[in-house]
């Protein structure tokens, strides 16, 4: 019996969650009637956290019992299989695919496409997709989510606001400290090796960030992005004992956390999507400062004026007293690149920081991104699965795997 999928496309101002809801609570708009009284799970990353978070505070493997690696530890590829494998197991009626092949490289997006094309036969699909060219091929039925509610006959989606599609035409806002960082190498990994119970990961990684540089991370699903990232901000026990220097520090060699964290910007989309506090967008921008989530304490009159500079720039200023998560996703994430840059890090890290955003959307954000490598002295390290369109790195480091780990390569971009 043939199955009547369906993509929904969404974009910046799509309440997807509010969406998902609904359907899940089984009240879906008339058109979309054939999921009534259907049972449905989610397939999405957020899902993936939850499962994560359990794991963690309860040491409670749920989706991989038979295996012993932590799920965080997994390769993206790796998690969404443990994922569809527990789906699957519930016998559902339908499953929704929150933008499935996100943080997925090729490879893994090709397994993950046959996974579904052979399912499809058997469960009913509803496929959310940012960008257009990851709608599954074999769905014939479409509509685009506009807010709340779902557009049938519209021949596009909705788009940003001819003014945000611009750009950003006003020089970012110099710091308020200059930064005292005199070296000229960054960070230095030198022959480094990574094992995971007994699985090699990294396999004699030598790569130097000078000041002002622009980098992409590339590498497939489980090469070690993850890892060499959490090596860099100080948060892996693996890089003791390792060549290891950070910020003019020998890893192991009296430098704290904090002397590394105070001098990284870093944003990754897990970090605020799921945020829900009761900040502004103002507060949000200026909490940079303090690397927290939200304000806590009162800011100067500079930090205040600083923050008007950044809103102004990215066409904000007027949702300046809208609290954070009433804005929409792309919103969001303009917001938590500003707050990663308010303070010119000296390295400024960007993890797969256009996953679920729409091709407007993305692009938006890219030039933000080039735009900070253009005109400040922070390096930057870009990592995403995705070719994006406009990015202007310098520098390419590739990870290639290999049977003892992965190995690493330098390019010119």
């Amino acid at each position: 019996m043939k199955r009547n999928h369906w993509a929904i496309l969404i974009d910046n101002s799509s309440y997807k969650q509010h969406f998902v809801n609904v359907l899940l609570n089984g009240k879906p708009p008339s058109e979309l009637s054939v999921f009534k009284k259907l049972k449905g799970l989610l397939f999405s990353k957020l899902a993936l956290e939850r499962f994560m978070d359990e794991e963690e505070r309860h040491g409670t493997k749920i989706i991989h019992p038979d295996r012993k690696q932590a799920l965080r530890t997994m390769s993206s590829g790796e998690q969404k299989k443990a994922l569809l494998r527990h789906i699957l197991k519930s016998r559902p009626d339908y499953i929704i695919l929150d933008n499935p092949f996100d943080n997925l490289d090729s490879e893994s997006q090709e397994t993950l496409k046959t996974q579904l094309e052979a399912i499809a036969h058997s469960v009913l699909l509803l496929q959310l997709a940012s960008r257009k060219t990851d709608v599954l091929a074999f769905i014939e039925k479409s509509a685009f989510l506009k807010g709340d509610t779902l557009l049938f006959d519209a021949k596009e989606p909705a788009s940003l606001s001819t003014e945000s599609l611009a750009g950003f035409k006003q020089s970012i806002p110099s710091p308020l400290v200059i930064d005292d960082y005199h070296l000229e190498t960054l960070i230095a990994l030198k022959n480094v090796c990574v094992s995971y119970l007994e699985k090699p990961v990294l396999n004699n990684i030598n790569w130097t960030i000078k000041k002002g540089s622009f980098w992409e991370l590339r590498g497939k699903n489980g090469s070690g992005k993850t890892t060499i990232l959490s090596m860099i901000t100080g948060e892996n026990p693996k890089a003791y004992g390792q060549d290891l220097y950070l910020f003019g520090y020998q890893k192991g060699n009296g430098e704290s956390v904090w002397d590394i964290k105070k001098r990284i910007g870093y944003f990754t989309p897990s970090m605020t999507d799921t945020f829900t506090g009761y900040h502004s967008v103002e507060h949000m921008v200026i909490s940079g400062f303090n690397d927290s989530i939200g304000l806590y304490l009162s800011p100067t009159a500079a930090q205040l004026r600083l923050a008007k500079q950044w809103l102004q720039l990215i066409h904000m200023w007027s949702l300046k007293d809208r609290l954070y998560h009433e804005l929409s996703m792309g919103q969001k994430r303009l917001i938590m690149c500003v707050r990663a840059m308010i303070k010119h890090p000296t390295l400024l890290i960007f993890d797969e920081p256009t996953a679920g955003l729409d091709d407007a959307s993305a692009a938006l954000f890219v030039k933000l991104v080039n735009k900070f490598a253009s005109e400040s002295t922070s390096a930057i390290i870009f990592v995403s699965h995705r070719r994006e369109p406009g990015l202007s790195p310098e520098n390419i480091y590739q990870l290639n795997l290999g049977e003892n780990g992965s190995t690493g390569a330098c390019l010119r971009a």
